[in-house]
């Protein structure tokens, strides 16, 4: 159990270093947060912004979220704000705005604090709150998070460099690397994570230390390394960031199944072996901007090759029939294990259950096409199509759509398009025979398809009002020349799913 204690020091002020990289004024903060820090300053109290957010912010990026540090207690903090609530058990207050941008709907109020032992490697076994801005700078993870900002006097505390390793795109960790790690494991993961996001390289003696300690992550909650590696998927450069951890041995703390790839060599059609061939459809999903789904899914697809992978004499090559269905069920516990959502999982195991869908579209038909979008789901359907292109890409292949792609992606949006059919009509047959009292016959139908033409020349027309008037002139002709108009619809309705067709095919480049 945690004890929290305050500490009633002199309140200190320290150095304060400028940023040559910031011009006076330059340095923008929204002005809900600006309040924040205002308000306790008139209250006598410091108030910094501190962490992530300034960090972005001096690299150009847009805070996700802003932090405040402060040598006020938890209940003085709630005591000068409306509408505030407890986030946990180390004297963070969240403060309630009334904003729509999500980033400052809260912004967390922290006092300034010194942490006792970490037995578990997860968290302090007690925390004190201090009055100097050190005490809470010292215990943070690595220099770039350790910028304080103070927006009364446009100073920077920067008491561990991390200015100069903004600049130089540095990770390095605050003091000792292996009182940090052992402090809180998971920023270890953190570390791979930052590297990811913001394209930087981790310093040589952080990094060593990273690698003996990576035991510790034995005694990270899933949920916590789930988030991580979530953000690396997210990342724009997620394939060198699972490398490292490879390298680090922290990747088989995440998914250890997907190390079981290495050195499995692939047939003929790949020039990688599986591990490196999972990374780089990853990676071409990162490089396309797909959505999370896609990337993860990208990851796992042949996350079972290793175990289904035959060798064929016939062939004289490896054969992995069924990777595809086993790999449903082993990215299934992979993801659970992981702690992901069940909407997450459900879409995910779908894609890598189904990615082998591609056959010869010269002998598949639309109805094995339609299969294909009933296994998968409608709204699934194209995700598992990019899906397939990054898949090719990842085998070293370097054109994403040949023809042959592009002509299942032809018969895919045939297959979802609505058939241009009577049914598209205001009125039906039911319809009809109410306003003209006649039983079910061919005439209704010729009616129906006269209907159609005129609706197919100029849409507007499909209404009900202009409909029912038709069918009462239409109704009044002859038999024969009523029959004529029909056949004729009959046509139209086929020379324009022809030429519907053949504008999805001129759209893929297959025509």
């Amino acid at each position: 159990m945690l004890h929290t204690r305050i500490l009633r020091h002199k309140p200190h002020i320290p150095n304060l270093c400028y940023n040559p990289l910031v011009k006076k004024g330059t340095f923008i903060v929204p002005h809900p947060v600006s309040q924040i820090t205002e308000t306790l300053e008139k209250q006598g109290f410091e108030a910094y912004i501190v962490g992530g957010c300034v960090r972005d912010t001096l690299i150009g990026k847009k805070p996700t979220d802003w932090d405040i540090t402060t040598n006020a207690t938890p209940e003085q903090i709630q005591s000068a704000f409306a509408n505030t609530y407890y986030t946990n058990e180390f004297g963070t207050v969240g403060v309630v705005l009334e904003e729509d941008d999500p980033t400052l709907k809260v912004v967390e109020v922290t006092p300034y604090r010194l942490e006792g032992k970490y037995s578990d490697a997860r968290r302090p076994d007690s925390v004190a709150f201090s009055q100097n801005l050190e005490d809470d700078l010292k215990r943070r993870d690595f220099t770039i998070n350790a910028i304080a900002y103070r927006g009364s006097t446009g100073a920077f505390v920067d008491l561990y460099g991390g200015e100069k390793d903004l600049k130089e795109g540095v990770i390095r960790a605050v003091g000792d690397p292996h009182e940090r790690f052992s402090e809180d494991a998971l920023r270890i993961v953190r570390a791979i994570r930052l590297s990811a996001e913001l394209g930087f390289s981790i310093e040589e003696g952080t990094k060593k230390a990273m690698g003996e300690n990576v035991g510790l992550l034995q005694k990270i909650s899933r949920e916590r390394i789930r988030d991580e590696f979530a953000r690396i998927i997210s990342s724009s450069k997620p394939m060198k960031a699972l490398l490292l951890a490879h390298g680090l041995g922290v990747l088989v703390h995440i998914s250890p199944e997907l190390e079981r790839g290495i050195g499995i060599a692939q047939n003929q059609a790949h020039s990688y072996d599986v591990f490196e061939h999972n990374l780089r459809t990853l990676q071409h999903a990162a490089d396309k901007e797909w959505s999370f789904d896609i990337r993860l899914a990208s990851l796992f697809h042949d996350i079972s090759k290793p175990e289904t992978r035959r060798w064929s004499e016939e062939k004289k090559d490896w054969t992995f029939y069924g990777h595809d269905v086993v790999g449903g069920r082993v990215v299934k516990k992979v993801l659970e294990n992981l702690r992901f959502s069940k909407e997450t999982i459900d879409k995910v195991t779908k894609l890598v259950r189904w990615h082998m869908f591609f056959s010869d579209p010269e002998k598949i038909t639309l109805s094995a096409v339609r299969r294909i979008i009933t296994n998968v789901g409608k709204e699934n359907i194209w995700d598992l199509m990019n899906l397939r292109v990054c898949d090719r890409i990842g085998t070293g292949r370097p054109k994403e759509q040949p023809f042959r792609f592009r002509k299942y992606q032809a018969m895919v949006e045939q297959a979802l398009r609505d058939p241009i059919s009577v049914g598209m009509l205001a009125l039906n047959g039911g319809d009809i025979m109410k306003l003209t009292g006649e039983a079910p016959s061919p005439r209704i139908g010729y009616i129906l398809h006269a209907l159609l033409e005129e609706v197919l020349e100029d849409p507007a027309k499909n209404t009900k009002d202009y409909l029912e008037r038709r069918v009462g002139e239409l109704r009044r002709m002859p038999e024969t020349e009523l029959a004529g108009l029909g056949e004729a619809g009959k046509e139209r309705k086929e020379e324009a799913e022809e030429e519907s067709v053949k504008e999805i095919q001129k759209k893929y480049f297959v025509e």
